[in-house]
């Protein structure tokens, strides 16, 4: 393992302060509450792992809603079966989705571009629509997989009775509610971090930025590609089945929706809004994302009349009518707006204008003598 250098350390350590303090600084915005917050750090998850495939490799995937999905729907058989423990699950869960991913990976990427792209998203369609009606006896169909009190829980129940009421995940016998589950799902985000970040600068994963470079002339020079893209792929399908098991974890209940195709272009948007191909942008996209999705999409009319009340009388209500097709059902409005906008001026996301800021704030000073212009030469004498 390659030692980290002290720029890859500050960003970790700061990357691990800014997650765990998001209750405190998120409170302004109205988005410090658990669900909201347990909901950032598994699509943070899901975005980190996607962006190992797109954003390293180049390879596009539409299916990635698949990985989720069954992740989710090990991590609640899991529950049913064995015991409410949480951390058993997630093993589960990310064991299967990556035999998943193997089988589907080892056949999508017999093609490349565009169609790999729609090779992974008939893959997730075809498992969107098994779970929805075929593989009803496994899945529930459109009800759902649920926990119920009738569970068999095996282990649990080899060791004690069965914990009395509704049956919900726990850690080591603690409830994972509240900022408890929030906890718990930021000390796994962090951790998946840190593994992408590893990869990201190992000779791994040089290799599959040289593949997004021009794959075509380092098969020419003697490298089989084909291992690193499918590793690349099969990684990035585990993180989606560890963020699938820790939606399972906050809200125990599987449904075929989470491998709809939406799903998957979701993830997409995420990663492109943040910035694909660096660390901390996905990240970022799908905070952004999950923000308008449960914040924007809560404000209605009232809320929008407080906002405007300092306004003259006519102006107000004309301020309320205009600004509410952007919010409420309208936020989907919103989030196009801004997503339009930062493909037209920041063609590399979030980050790209991050770096824009840090390059103005870094700009040699031109008026010190070492940065100035060049003495100028004798001229020959006349």
């Amino acid at each position: 393992m390659l030692a980290m250098s002290r720029n890859d350390i500050l960003l970790f350590l700061g990357f691990t302060i800014a997650v765990l303090a998001m209750p405190i600084w998120l409170q302004p915005f109205g988005a410090a509450y658990p669900d909201l917050l347990q909901r950032f750090m598994i699509f943070g998850i899901f975005a980190v792992g996607f962006n190992i495939l797109f954003g390293l490799t180049g390879y596009l995937s539409f299916g990635h809603a698949a990985f989720f999905g069954v992740g989710s729907y090990t991590a609640v058989w899991s529950f049913k079966l064995l015991s409410l423990d949480a951390i058993p699950a997630m093993l589960f869960a990310i064991a299967v989705s990556g035999i998943f991913a193997l089988v589907i990976g080892y056949l999508s990427l017999r093609r490349s571009g565009i169609y790999f792209s729609i090779l992974t998203l008939a893959f997730a369609q075809m498992s969107y629509n098994l779970a929805y009606s075929v593989l009803t006896p496994i899945t529930n169909g459109e009800t759902g997989l649920q926990l119920t009190l009738a569970d068999p829980r095996h282990v649990d129940r080899m060791f004690g009775e069965a914990m009395p009421g509704q049956p919900v995940p726990t850690l080591l016998g603690q409830s994972l509610g509240g900022f408890a589950g929030f906890y718990f799902c930021a000390g796994f985000l962090i951790i998946a971090f840190f593994i992408a970040q590893r990869i990201t600068n190992s000779p791994f994963g040089m290799m599959l930025k040289g593949i997004k470079s021009n794959q075509t002339r380092m098969n020419y020079t003697g490298f089989n590609t084909k291992p690193y893209t499918l590793a690349a792929f099969v990684i990035s399908g585990m993180y989606a089945g560890l963020a699938g098991a820790l939606l399972a974890v906050t809200d125990p209940l599987a449904g075929a929706e989470r491998m709809q195709w939406t799903a998957s272009g979701e993830v997409v948007l995420m990663t492109i809004l943040g910035g694909a191909g660096t660390l901390v942008g996905p990240v970022i996209g799908a905070w952004l994302i999950k923000y308008f999705e449960n914040i924007f999409s809560a404000i209605n009319e009232t809320i929008l009349a407080r906002f405007w009340d300092f306004l003259p009388d006519g102006l107000d209500h004309a301020a309320v009518v205009v600004s509410s097709k952007f919010v409420g059902e309208g936020w989907f409005l919103t989030l196009g707006l801004v997503f339009v906008l930062i493909v037209v001026f920041l063609p590399g996301g979030i980050m790209e204008g991050v770096r824009r800021i840090a390059h103005l704030f870094n700009r040699p000073d031109k008026s010190s003598p070492s940065q100035g212009k060049a003495a100028p030469q004798p001229q020959p004498a006349e």
